[in-house]
């Protein structure tokens, strides 16, 4: 297993202002350079699901575990939260545009969100950092401040008021966006969705 769930088991779950849990080098190092060997092209900035995407070798591998069966069960220990039935879907992005990272908790056919950080060891930027917010209208407000840097994770219980955002950054952004959501009709409405969004930028080619 190349995801560290015991160590994420062993991370304090955070409560204020909703539950979330951030854990650094949640991905064994010689996996994690393999995954981002292996990263898939992406047509431009935004989450774009699988179809179309080249998933294969060790990114495939790191995917298939954090969609697998001992994540899941680590996530309902976590979160104490049941999530039999519930079906996963994923997004990759690689891009991030300086209009990007707007306030918002997550629509609400989301049940647990998933990211994990894809990019270098190191984020020199103070933009694109991840906050998590008490409030939908200042960034200013947060209780924590997560660096994208490659293998770190980030998992939240989706609420009415899970705010979240960051500065405004332009440029490569990695990340793998795993969700746990209601139902299969969520799954096949945001991958039809993202497939759409997807086709658009890869017509107009908006790699920025």
């Amino acid at each position: 297993m190349d995801i560290n769930i015991q160590k994420f088991l062993e991370e304090p779950l955070n409560t204020d202002p909703y539950e979330f849990i951030e854990v650094k080098d949640f991905v064994a190092k010689p996996a994690l350079d393999a995954a981002r060997a292996a990263y898939p092209e992406v047509p431009g900035p935004g989450s774009h699901p699988s179809p179309g995407l080249k998933i294969e070798g060790a990114f495939s591998t790191l995917v298939d575990q954090l969609r697998g069966p001992e994540f899941e069960k680590a996530v309902e220990e976590k979160f104490n939260i049941d999530l039999t039935g519930r079906p996963t879907m994923y997004t990759v992005r690689g891009f991030c545009r300086a209009r990007d990272g707007k306030i918002h908790p997550d629509s609400k056919t989301k049940i647990i969100t998933v990211l994990l950080y894809m990019n270098d060891d190191d984020w020199d930027s103070s933009g694109g950092r991840l906050r998590v917010l008490r409030s939908p209208t200042d960034l200013e407000d947060y209780v924590a401040e997560i660096e994208p840097k490659g293998g770190t994770l980030v998992v939240f219980k989706r609420e009415d008021h899970s705010w979240h955002g960051h500065h405004s950054f332009e440029g490569q952004r990695r990340a793998i966006q795993v969700n746990w959501v209601l139902d299969q009709g969520v799954v096949d409405h945001e991958q039809s969705r993202h497939r759409f969004s997807s086709r658009l930028k890869k017509l107009f080619g908006k790699k920025s």
